[in-house]
């Protein structure tokens, strides 16, 4: 060690400083804009056009008609890379990112999420 004065210094002036890091689980860093996490699916937005479904390279969309104009959406979230490939390409913004990031599971099935389609109206399930 040549210089030890100089270790010193930088001691002493870090001591007085507030530290960089944040005390993870019991304070939340707020995250950036444009920040990409778990996703989260408008039934009522989707026109059913699966343009995500096309363009999700990992294919964790899977779209389902279960009406007249109505659709569910099942999202592995195993398999999702979070791109936001589909949330760019979906023209009615029925998909989006939240800002969700804590999705570590044990369990596989936890990671399949199913947004299921908002219940028929009466006036809509009557026929002429």
């Amino acid at each position: 060690m040549k210089r030890p004065g100089k270790m010193l210094k930088e001691i002493l002036e870090n001591f007085l400083k507030k530290p960089a890091t944040l005390n993870y689980p019991a304070q939340k860093s707020p995250m950036p804009k444009g920040f990409r996490g778990k996703l989260k699916f408008t039934p009522s937005s989707c026109i059913g056009c699966l343009m995500c479904m096309k363009d999700c390279p990992t294919g964790a969309i899977k779209i389902n008609k279960v009406g007249d104009k109505r659709f569910e959406c099942e999202i592995d979230l195993s398999k999702c890379i979070y791109c936001a490939q589909c949330v760019d390409s979906c023209p009615r913004k029925a998909l989006a990112m939240t800002e969700d990031f804590e999705l570590a599971s044990l369990d596989p099935k936890t990671l399949k999420i199913v947004y299921h389609a908002e219940p028929e109206s009466p006036a809509e399930g009557q026929t002429k």
